[in-house]
């Protein structure tokens, strides 16, 4: 019996990381389909009309790094998951986020595309990305709430 609940539970463990490890691949796929890297990103800038960026930062980050790629368009967070709507379902759109994983990027695409929004993309790296690349950045001398909640 004692055998049985051993080869039970190391199945069960098994099956789970087998599962963890396909959430992985699939979530790798998602971002790699949502996603551009910062010298596509310049391309898209440069092309007639642009793509259309929005720095979706944390407050928190904003504040540590208060530099944007030019173009962009400040977008809290916590707004924009809890109204997608703020942007726009009929244009070519690239989020960034400070984090390598993009987290919050991503979740705002997942949601939004979850209502039927196709054209969003983020930016693969971040702003530290398009930074390591030498692309230009601008100060950020907007005002903004420190509500770090997303």
């Amino acid at each position: 019996m004692f055998w049985i609940v051993v080869g039970v539970v190391a199945a069960v463990g098994i099956l789970i990381a087998l599962l963890v490890k396909v959430r992985q691949a699939r979530n790798a796929r998602e971002f790699e389909r949502t996603s551009v890297d910062a010298e596509v990103l310049r391309q898209l800038l440069e092309k007639e009309p642009p793509v259309l960026l929005y720095d979706v930062r944390l407050p928190l980050d904003l504040l540590a790094y208060s530099e944007m790629i030019p173009g962009a368009k400040r977008l809290s967070p916590k707004e924009v998951l809890a109204n997608p709507t703020l942007i726009p379902a009929d244009q070519d759109v690239v989020l960034y986020c400070t984090c390598e994983a993009q987290k919050t990027s991503l979740e705002i695409v997942r949601k939004a595309k979850g209502l039927g929004f196709s054209r969003l993309k983020v930016l693969r790296g971040g702003l530290a990305g398009w930074k390591s690349k030498g692309y230009p950045v601008e100060v950020y001398r907007e005002s903004f709430r420190l509500d770090t909640a997303v």
